[in-house]
């Protein structure tokens, strides 16, 4: 027999709605409506950029405008494209929408170890910090400064040989004095033809 839930009833089911209050048997069961998209925290959309380029000094020039847009570098690749040969291509990355500038980049690429060694350093004086490499008939990193945090400075160690058995002995006294890894490359190189080229740091103490 059907049982008519009086006006007054269905009055006071209306209200607990409207206040988010459970009803009567959904309090019961313990089951919750569906979390809206916000109470899920759902991540920003994201918006990349490839900048792809054959010259070093065009690739930091195009690194720091688009920096200079917000967006934030993520990784480099030398390599053979179906659109003008060999390029260097960087990929970058922005929440949509964001345009604030935060990041400044500095891009190194040279034939001899010695002015690379150099470079680095100055580079992480400066407050620059490692961030990728990849071989363009030269080594060629990329460091990247954060305006907004306070400078970490670090003392940058490049290691280059054809032996491998070489380089794990310098790698094996680079660890012992404190250099930790950051990035290798193994590939023909005007330094010296097919190298492995390891790159450590370790933080300096003020």
């Amino acid at each position: 027999m059907k049982r008519n839930v009086p006006l007054a009833m269905m009055a006071v089911i209306a209200s607990m709605l409207a206040a988010g209050m459970p009803a009567i048997g959904r309090a019961q069961s313990g089951v919750e409506p569906p979390p809206s998209r916000a109470r899920l925290g759902a991540s920003p959309a994201l918006e990349y950029r490839l900048l792809a380029t054959k010259r070093t000094s065009t690739m930091q020039k195009e690194l720091n405008e688009a920096a200079a847009g917000g967006f934030r570098f993520l990784s480099v690749m030398k390599g053979e494209t179906g659109f003008a040969g060999d390029e260097i291509v960087s990929i970058l990355v922005r929440e949509s929408g964001s345009t604030t500038p935060r990041y400044e980049y500095r891009l190194l690429a040279t034939s001899k170890t010695s002015t690379m060694q150099k470079e680095l350093q100055e580079a992480g004086d400066a407050g620059f910090e490692y961030r990728d490499q990849t071989v363009h008939g030269e080594v060629m990193t990329i460091l990247e400064r954060d305006l907004e945090a306070p400078i970490v400075r670090y003392e940058y160690l490049l290691l280059a040989t054809k032996k491998t058995s070489t380089m794990q002995k310098e790698l094996k006294e680079a660890g012992d004095s404190g250099f930790e890894f950051v990035g290798v490359t193994v590939a023909p190189t005007s330094f010296g033809g097919s190298e492995v080229v390891t790159i450590l740091r370790r933080r300096v103490e003020r």
